[in-house]
């Protein structure tokens, strides 16, 4: 009779992993590429929690299966919520993740802000060198996204050969500082690049927009150039690039 009871909940442990695994699989496809890369905090946790609903699920066959199926699908509904409210809303978008930090610039390690992050200067170096950076001075701009990655803007004369270079056709360079994000203005860079509103509006005439609302993504490079994208606008000839 045990060796029969045995033999059931091994069954149903299988039958519940073979349930499990396709579900997780569509789960992962709909929470998209930022839950399968390298994970900001929210996806991370969300990640967590959905390992210890399986995990609870698969260990214990007294769990009802229908619950942990339900509670799977209840995680990830919850998940693409917030992410489309959090790329609607900056603040909210704030709250849940981490902000870039400048780590280095112009050849100078930013010391309040790595131990602000909690990084070291071997963490610094190491992540420099994974990127072919050998030495800091080579450095014009390296930040921590929030994904813990680092981004390297080399010094112009340490940089690789460019299309300027080469008296190539130019179409400019340096780095982007955001301004309008989904049609909301970040004010505070916007002062903080002893600029005005004013000159915004000029900038978006230029580029025949009347609204900030109608503007998906605009910026100003380090050159002090505006450029930006409008909402809705369709890209054609995309390559076809696929698994």
């Amino acid at each position: 009779m045990i060796q029969l009871d045995l033999l059931l909940d091994l069954l149903k442990v299988l039958g519940r992993i073979v349930t499990i695994l396709p579900i997780l699989l569509v789960i992962g496809l709909i929470m998209g590429k930022r839950a399968i890369g390298k994970l900001p905090v929210f996806d991370f946790l969300v990640v967590l929690v959905l390992g210890s609903v399986v995990g609870a699920d698969i260990a214990n066959p007294n769990v009802d299966h229908i619950h942990t199926i339900v509670a799977m699908i209840a995680i990830a509904l919850l998940q693409k919520f917030i992410i489309r409210n959090k790329l609607r809303n900056r603040k909210l978008g704030k709250l849940l993740t981490f902000e870039p930090t400048v780590v280095v610039y112009n050849g100078e390690i930013v010391e309040k802000n790595i131990k602000s992050i909690h990084y070291s200067i071997d963490n610094i170096l190491q992540m420099l060198r994974q990127k072919d950076v050998y030495h800091i001075n080579d450095v014009e701009l390296a930040l921590i996204e929030a994904n813990g990655l680092m981004s390297v803007k080399l010094k112009p004369e340490k940089e690789k050969i460019t299309r300027g270079d080469l008296h190539l056709p130019y179409r400019g360079g340096g780095y982007d500082i955001p301004l309008i994000m989904d049609g909301t203005l970040q004010k505070d860079i916007l002062e903080r690049l002893d600029k005005n509103e004013e000159w915004l509006e000029n900038q978006l005439r230029a580029c025949g927009i009347n609204s900030i609302e109608n503007i998906f993504y605009g910026a100003i490079t380090n050159q002090g150039d505006f450029h930006c994208s409008v909402k809705g606008k369709k890209v054609s000839n995309l390559p076809p690039i696929e698994n």
